[in-house]
């Protein structure tokens, strides 16, 4: 579990090299696309609700999910790292930084729901990682940042500080339908400044449904 924190608060919160007998998800690199439609499939309806593990199979397959980048306009907050790569990076005053990733064709680790899809996402991340190190949590499922939203389940990954005095949490989703998963690394000096970038990550930094 600390291979995976410590390579995200060393090298801007990118993860551990994987196992190279591991299967590998194939990363395509971000590019214009005509939008899909997928008959039957209602996006306003999914939008509008919750995303529970369970739910996840209400998505359009394999069109995939997408993050805002809201954060880098709330107070305190800049933008470090603008969408390289399918990341992009937030620092904050008081020297939390926040790294957001999507990735698609995540196909390759679906497993027979979300929840299990997440947590063989992070043992592909880092394999020493267990499902018991593993904590439910939430991240906004679209909305504005003046409106109340819906909510995404996540799994969340966390770290006291270690030799390098940060704290770390990790908060990640596969959607197996949608074949693409999201991943935030919120590193911070401190527990209380970890708990308040955290808020503004929960506030500022929605996970956004696919619009197909």
């Amino acid at each position: 579990m600390a291979a995976v924190l410590a390579a995200a608060v060393t090298g801007g919160c990118s993860v551990g090299v994987p196992d190279p007998a591991a299967p590998q998800p194939v990363e395509s690199a971000p590019a214009l696309a005509t939008p899909t439609i997928t008959p039957g499939h209602d996006a306003e309806a999914v939008a509008a609700q919750d995303l529970p593990f369970a739910s996840g199979g209400v998505l359009a397959r394999g069109v995939p999910v997408g993050m805002s980048d809201g954060l880098k306009d709330a107070p305190g907050w800049n933008m470090v790292k603008d969408d390289v790569a399918g990341e992009s990076q937030y620092l904050k005053d008081d020297g939390c930084l926040v790294a957001a990733k999507v990735r698609t064709n995540q196909s390759v680790l679906a497993r027979r729901d979300d929840r299990e899809s997440t947590v063989a996402l992070f043992q592909y991340l880092d394999p020493t990682i267990l499902p018991d190190y593993l904590k439910a949590g939430t991240l906004r499922w679209g909305g504005g940042e003046s409106s109340p939203g819906r909510t995404v389940e996540v799994l969340v990954l966390e770290q006291a500080a270690g030799a390098g005095g940060r704290v770390t949490a990790v908060l990640a989703r596969l959607f197996g339908t949608a074949e693409s998963s999201v991943y935030v690394s919120v590193s911070c000096p401190d527990a209380a400044s970890l708990a308040a970038a955290r808020a503004d990550v929960g506030r500022f930094l929605p996970v956004l449904p696919p619009s197909a």
